[in-house]
């Protein structure tokens, strides 16, 4: 059983600073507008839930156990099974030309359902494009960033 951490890459920090304050000063901005409080205190709301929602996706690393690939979320784990897992590489571009389908696009974390055209719909646990493993099942695809990508796929296919 190994862990490894999951670092943030710069579009990550850049998201997860910048995203935030835009959404703060647009609540600010919100507040000083004349008109009645309750649109604007739903809209603070609102801005406070799009900045602590994607909180609670943020990866925080990956342990790597005989039956299982755990995630570590801010609260819970995600669990991707070893059994019937066909590959995991080393793949530094997998998030190249992605369309996000649902999910979160930067904010703290890369979660949730993409697609690219050369791994079709896939499941995102990334925090740094650039270390990025892809896992590959019969039916299925994952993309993680562990803190050391090869050492990540010695140990899964080892």
């Amino acid at each position: 059983m190994r862990t490894f951490r999951a670092p943030w890459g710069k579009t990550l920090k850049w998201v997860s600073v910048l995203g935030p304050c835009l959404l703060i000063g647009v609540g600010i901005w919100f507040s000083t507008l004349p008109g009645p409080r309750a649109p604007i205190y739903f809209s603070q709301v609102l801005f406070a839930g799009l900045i602590l929602g994607p909180a609670l996706f943020t990866i925080r690393g990956y342990t790597v156990t005989p039956e299982a690939i755990l995630v570590y979320r801010l609260f819970w784990d995600t669990r991707l099974p070893r059994e019937g897992l066909v590959s995991a590489t080393v793949e530094p571009q997998a998030f190249k030309k992605t369309l996000r389908t649902c999910g979160n696009g930067g904010m703290y974390s890369f979660t949730g359902w993409y697609w690219n055209k050369r791994l079709g719909h896939f499941r995102a646990y990334v925090t740094d494009l650039n270390r990025t493993v892809v896992l590959r099942w019969e039916k299925r695809t994952a993309v993680i960033s562990p803190d050391d990508p090869e050492g990540f796929v010695r140990e899964v296919m080892g």
